[in-house]
């Protein structure tokens, strides 16, 4: 009996799509078939190549979003945004590439060179989020065909039908099917492809659980490749800001954008104890203007709903145990349709919780933590064992000067929300948030490897020390 993966919508519950479950070691060997053939076409034909996928992408956009916002639930205004955002990463990784990954050549004695150029790994295999389902798998495969690799996908399966889509954009622009192949599949499938002996590397985007254990996984394979991002516990520090309401909604923005299933959302709001009333009166009457319903209601909504109903009652779950552990409501989790993973933006004050859990709670749920100086404020921002995002909202230069030396995360904003990551940087964090291997402008990193040359163009060789005198050795 043939397994297929179905996908639903998560704001109406309606079948979307179904696939046939896949077979990690028949994709893998698929991909290395076309290993040599791609690799061995120029960097130009390699980008030409996506360039015309992009151009793909472009004349299917509003289906594309379509798509997107009902398998995922965010906004049809926000699932636009997603789709252009795969389509500028093409030319961003291309230039990416071309600065990260020049060929260099040096002149050296005796009419010698040294030469360095990059070669791909051969056979990547990509794990997708169910977040942004396009573009952040895109992040990683354009990077990779770019430089040479072919790509084993297997998208989230809670979205596997923007996950076919995209691979079916590739195959439209010309992409080979051996290129790129698509898995559909859940779990399992997911950790049959890491394990498959067939691929160089594994680029993964997802929870700090599944990214350590991946990295357990190939403590044993330091031949292979991997680079994963693993979301954070971000910390947001509204501090002396002059404009309240602007700072106000760069928190609503920070913590409840795509309902906070962001990885950079702001999970925690830092504010200095006993002047924080101002601030949270106007949070307050911005989250009690905040639309949550279906991608194409009218009006336009801020939020749709989770992802599915396993991810909203867990997050409730994780609500209840801040207020069984003496967490004070400001504004409360409610869920305005019982069988429909629809939340409400929370505001709830942890201070008085010793035992403050670490965790990403990744939805629309923000703890408020008062402290007593800006020293405070910053250990407070590094207790936690992720590293990805950090803002700060209001103080003087001098004052982000210090907050910028002195908190550990990859991403580091100064009045602007925790989620405002650029393309056209890298992008990644340190602790639990990742291994040091920066996506974004820096995935050509992770995409190829450097190969340094020593090259002469005639052969000329002679050793100077330790040899005898010929002229004494017998005939």
């Amino acid at each position: 009996m043939v397994k297929k993966l179905v996908s639903t919508e998560p704001a109406t519950g309606t079948e979307i799509w179904s696939g046939e479950i896949g077979d990690a070691a028949v994709e893998v060997a698929a991909a290395r078939a076309a290993s040599g053939p791609w690799a061995a076409h120029s960097l130009t034909y390699r980008s030409e190549t996506v360039r015309r996928f992009a151009n793909v992408v472009r004349q299917r956009e509003d289906d594309f979003a379509k798509l997107i916002a009902r398998e995922t639930g965010k906004p049809f205004w926000e699932a636009k945004t997603e789709v252009a955002a795969v389509i500028n990463k093409v030319q961003i990784s291309i230039n990416a590439y071309s600065e990260r990954t020049p060929q260099r050549k040096l002149e050296a004695a005796l009419g010698n060179r040294v030469a360095v150029r990059h070669k791909p790994h051969g056979v990547l295999a990509v794990l997708g989020p169910y977040n942004f389902p396009a573009h952040l798998p895109n992040g990683h495969i354009v990077p990779a065909l770019i430089a040479g690799n072919t790509v084993v996908f297997k998208p989230s399966e809670k979205t596997p039908a923007t996950g076919a889509f995209l691979v079916e954009c590739f195959h439209a622009a010309g992409v080979p099917e051996g290129v790129v192949r698509l898995l559909v599949g859940g779990p399992d499938e997911g950790r049959a492809l890491a394990s498959e002996a067939g691929i160089d590397g594994l680029l993964f985007t997802g929870s700090a659980r599944a990214g350590r254990a991946l990295h357990k996984q190939f403590a044993d394979a330091p031949h292979k490749i991997i680079a994963h991002e693993n979301g954070g516990n971000n910390p947001l520090v509204v501090w002396d800001a002059a404009d309240v309401d602007a700072a106000a909604t760069i928190v609503v923005q920070s913590a409840y954008l795509s309902a906070g299933q962001r990885c950079t959302a702001a999970r925690r709001l830092i504010v200095e104890n006993g002047k924080e009333g101002p601030l949270l009166k106007a949070i307050e009457k911005m989250i009690d203007r905040l639309i949550v319903d279906e991608p194409f209601s009218t009006p336009p909504p801020f939020m749709g709903p989770m992802i599915d109903l396993a991810a909203a009652d867990h997050l409730q779950e994780q609500w209840l145990e801040l207020m069984m552990k003496g967490g004070k409501p400001i504004k409360r989790l409610d869920r305005p349709i019982a069988d429909r993973p629809f939340l409400t933006p929370a505001l709830i004050d942890v201070t008085d919780i010793a035992d403050r859990p670490d965790e990403e709670l990744f939805g629309p749920v923000l703890q408020l933590t008062r402290v007593k100086d800006f020293d405070a404020a910053i250990d407070e921002a590094n207790a936690t064992r992720f590293g990805l995002a950090a803002s700060l909202v209001g103080g003087s230069p001098e004052l982000y000067d210090r907050f910028w030396a002195n908190v550990r995360a990859g991403v580091i904003n100064w009045n602007r929300p925790t989620n405002g990551a650029p393309s056209n940087a890298p992008f990644g964090g340190v602790g639990l948030s990742g291994n040091h291997r920066p996506s974004a402008y820096y995935a050509a990193d992770y995409c190829a490897y450097p190969v340094t040359s020593s090259e002469a163009a005639l052969t000329r060789a002679q050793i100077d020390q330790g040899l005898n005198d010929p002229n004494m050795l017998e005939d």
